[in-house]
């Protein structure tokens, strides 16, 4: 493929980084923000070129070391619901925004150690970006068959790793508050992570069904290989002991690489988020692991006599067959590994170097007496500069250093470094002895055999070749070192950390440490009881004025947020916003404001700047956290049985209230009771008194008179029989006789007695079968009465020459019965409550109709009982009601 042809797509793909950056930082949506796959994803930032491209060459060469680097960190991925959620409690309480500041916080706070820690990590990871500078530089060259320049000007790569640097240093800063999240750049990183595992799976297939017949094919074709016996088994103890320590390798560095580090703590933004990484992040390393095999043994097979470099079969393999669509995925897929690498890396190393090297060491004097804005803008222009220069710095390290090492060997390399800060790191959470001079100790003396036994060796022999002999014949004289079984990278790890903790442990046994270090110790380890109460967690004694620290704050947050930050903190513990002294809390409080922007050893340095502190021992210290502690119990105690009273409050209310409700639904009923009984009676009395004062009455006056004395008799005799009725079916006093009958013919018998009235109000009545079967279980007396209150309803409101319909079918094992009405409709506010006693509508406009007014309220009993719904909707010609009765009813008796 053309050069600038390829050129070009990077240059697209990148474009389409930005703009995936861009949408997330503006829309700031909750497809953005609130995704869990979003933040699992951006954990996949640990396959970087070495997984892609290397583990495919170890594969091939070495066979099993390479699966190592994926199960490491599967196996360590399930603890992080523990080690995780609480470093990132920890991070969140206390602003931290690098690992650097992480462990230099917990070892009291200090500046000289996050500055080694930054070193450390300075020389372990510029290494491994310009590892990713190689892969994306030599596979540049491959995809376009051209050969790498010498001059960096006219080699396309170079123009690449700048634009890198440049994407970088624009969205890496965009906050000045390291701990701010970049949601920008985590949902590019999670794009790149997608396309990658989506890339290797595109290749896998292709080479498993293009290029072969199936994995049984490769398979059974590699076997034919001398060696592949050997490459696929442990090949005794010594391929076993090294396995195991390279998954201990690589199981180190998913929790300490700065990278994971910050994806996982510093981005994380909901701790619940972690629960879907512990199982998505291994089943993408799962998948990624299942093409390694058939892609390394079917180059292998292909490439089997030839000199090409198996790091590459990747890119190789589609460019055998001239698959120029392939070729350029698998290659935009190992520059995502890369440039998702780079990006993190770098911004997470320069927020290191510009918090714990260049600000502690050189410019705070500078930013006391600057302006926010000013030292915004430098603080900004710090990491721009320092993104750019390690980038940079790495692309020169690669021409220089690794042009002819292998990716798998850098990798490693930078692993093992790298978990030298293993024993400060996870001493940090869990150990409370952990100090200060037992961190630094042990740190040189691990670090100091790590480059003597690796790195010089790897970097210093492949630049002087002139000099190799010399110094290898010194390195001979420490051959007693050697342990068999183990390789020459696993023996440096297992002796750089066996000295690495054992002179932590021992040195932080046997000395006391100061009252800082035990301070942090105690807000680390017991962080799930101090997290909503740290800043009285925080121990310091002196004397501190408001004004002066206000003063500091000020020249970072600007005036404005620095009010709206204490006047939050003064309404958080009640203290009252004219005094002038203040106290821990306070102190804590300013230092986490401040160490976003400058870091927590910086934060430090400046609030000490303005404040005169007292020295407190190591027995005082001890003493009020336990006092703490008992206070936090205390409170803690406090606030659950305040919890208990308020829910104890809040049921009584409920309780009160539903008296309430109930008491005036009562005198509601018993009003309408009385207003219903009061009609009939009314009626009844005048008629009698009419017949009783007046003797000359004709006689079809005194029968019409009577026949209304015994018309409203009735009726307040129906009335009374339907309250006693609805009581009794209230309080389920009503027994059920269930058994099978036909529907159809019940709701017949239901409708007859009423033919005939339905005919003198010239309306017509239809119905509708649709029934497949007609036997359902259910009371037949109360479903008649069911039938003839709904029906009975729907003819008062029906109009002359209108329709009652029923219409029967079945549903999903439901008996559905629709009885409809043509005529006026039911307001839709009166839709749930027609179903109540005596429920009269608001909006009534005509004159009452005839009945009890309990006939849908019984109804509703009736159908309830049989574990049924009724319920009532309006169409365009009148309104429907929906009985559903379910397909067995033998268990429930009584209404």
């Amino acid at each position: 493929m053309n050069s600038f042809a390829l050129f070009f797509v990077v240059l697209f793909y990148l474009a389409l980084l930005f703009l995936v950056a861009h949408l997330a930082e503006k829309k700031r949506s909750k497809l953005w923000i609130n995704n869990p796959y979003i933040y699992a994803l951006s954990l996949a930032v640990y396959c970087s070129a070495w997984t892609y491209y290397g583990s495919i060459g170890v594969a091939a060469t070495s066979g099993l070391d390479y699966l190592p680097i994926y199960i490491g960190p599967a196996m360590i991925i399930p603890a992080w619901i523990y080690i995780n959620t609480r470093i990132v409690r920890i991070s969140r309480v206390n602003k931290i925004s690098s690992l650097a500041d992480f462990i230099a916080l917990r070892y009291g706070n200090s500046r000289s150690l996050g500055a080694i820690i930054t070193i450390v990590c300075l020389l372990a990871i510029v290494p491994y970006i310009g590892l990713q500078i190689k892969a994306i530089s030599e596979t540049f060259h491959l995809v376009t068959e051209t050969s790498i320049s010498k001059n960096l000007l006219s080699d396309n790569a170079t123009f690449v790793v700048i634009l890198i640097a440049l994407f970088s240093s624009y969205y890496g800063t965009r906050y000045v508050d390291a701990s701010e999240k970049r949601l920008g750049i985590i949902s590019a990183i999670a794009l790149e992570s997608f396309l990658k595992l989506f890339f290797i799976i595109i290749l896998g297939l292709f080479v498993i069904y293009y290029v072969f017949d199936g994995f049984a094919d490769i398979y059974q074709k590699a076997s034919h290989f001398e060696d592949f016996k050997e490459k696929n088994t442990f090949n005794g103890i010594e391929g076993a002991m090294n396995w195991m320590v390279l998954c201990m390798i690589s199981a180190t560095a998913i929790c300490i690489l700065p990278r994971q580090f910050h994806v996982a703590v510093v981005e994380n933004r909901q701790e619940k988020h972690i629960r879907t990484a512990i199982w998505f992040f291994p089943l993408y390393l799962l998948i990624f692991t299942i093409f390694i095999f058939p892609i390394a043994w079917g180059g292998r097979l292909i490439f089997d006599g030839q000199k090409v470099n198996p790091e590459f079969y990747s890119i190789l393999i589609p460019q055998y067959f001239d698959n120029t669509l392939i070729t350029v995925l698998v290659f935009l897929g190992g520059l995502s590994s890369c440039i998702s690498m780079i990006i993190i890396s770098a911004i997470t190393l320069s927020i290191m170097l510009s918090n714990n090297l260049i600000i502690p060491y050189g410019l705070l004097g500078k930013f006391k007496s600057e302006s926010e804005e000013q030292n915004t803008r430098n603080i900004t222009n710090i990491r721009k500069f320092s993104i750019f220069a390690l980038i940079i710095m790495a692309f020169v390290f690669y021409k220089y250093f690794i042009l002819q090492t292998s990716l798998d060997s850098v990798g490693l390399i930078s692993f093992v470094v790298i978990a030298q800060l293993a024993p400060a790191f996870f001493g940090a959470i869990f150990w409370r002895r952990g100090s200060y001079k037992g961190t630094i100790i042990g740190l040189t003396a691990g670090l100091a055999i790590c480059y003597f036994g690796l790195i010089i060796p790897q970097y210093y022999f492949s630049y002087n070749q002139e000099f190799k002999g010399v110094l290898r014949d010194m390195y001979n004289s420490f051959d007693f070192f050697t342990i068999p079984y183990l390789s020459k990278i696993s023996e440096i790890f297992f002796w750089s950390l066996l000295v690495n903790t054992g002179l932590f442990t021992i040195i932080s046994a046997s000395t006391k440490g100061n009252y800082r270090e035990r301070n942090f110790a105690e807000l680390y380890i017991d962080i799930d009881k101090y997290i909503l109460n740290h800043e009285n967690a925080f121990i310091w004694r002196g004397t501190a004025y408001v004004s002066d620290i206000k003063n500091i704050l000020e020249r970072f947050l600007g005036k404005k947020k620095t009010e709206q930050a204490i006047r939050i903190f003064n309404l958080k513990y009640n203290i009252d916003s004219q005094t002038e002294t203040t106290d821990s809390r306070f102190i804590k409080f300013s230092e986490n404001l401040l160490a976003g922007r400058i870091g927590t050893a910086s934060a430090k340095i400046l609030i000490e700047g303005v404040t005169k502190e007292d020295k407190i021992s190591l027995k005082e210290v001890l003493k009020i956290l336990e006092e703490s502690k008992e206070n936090i119990s205390l409170n803690k105690k406090l606030t659950e049985q305040s919890e208990e009273l308020k829910q104890l409050s809040h049921n009584l209310t409920t309780a009160n209230e539903n008296l309430i409700m109930k008491d005036q639904q009562k005198n509601d009923f018993l009003d309408t009771v009385a207003h219903e009984l009061r009609t009939p009676i009314t009626a009844i009395r005048s008629a009698g008194e009419i017949l009783a004062d007046d003797h000359d009455i004709p006689l079809e006056i005194k029968k019409e008179f009577l026949n209304n004395i015994i018309t409203e008799s009735d009726r307040l005799s129906e009335i009374i029989n339907d309250i006693l009725y609805l009581d009794k079916l209230e309080h389920n006093e009503v027994p059920l006789n269930i058994q099978k009958y036909n529907i159809v013919e019940t709701y017949r018998k239901a409708l007859k007695p009423l033919l005939h009235m339905i005919q003198q109000k010239n309306v017509y009545s239809t119905e509708i079968d649709l029934l497949k079967r007609h036997l359902y279980e259910y009371d037949e007396a109360k479903f008649i009465q069911l039938f003839q209150n709904i029906i009975g309803n729907a003819l008062k409101f029906t109009n002359e020459q209108g329709n009652i319909q029923g219409k029967l079918y079945e549903k999903e094992h439901l008996l559905i019965v629709e009885i409809s009405n043509t005529g006026k409709n039911i307001p839709e506010e009166d839709l749930e409550n027609i179903f109540d006693r005596f429920y009269q509508s608001k909006n009534q406009n005509r004159i009452k109709p005839v009945g009890s007014g309990l006939g849908l309220a019984i109804s509703k009993k009736i159908i309830e009982a049989h574990r049924g719904l009724i319920k009532a909707e309006n169409n365009k010609f009148g309104v429907t009601f929906t009985i559903i009765l379910p397909e067995n009813n033998r268990k429930q008796q009584t209404i």
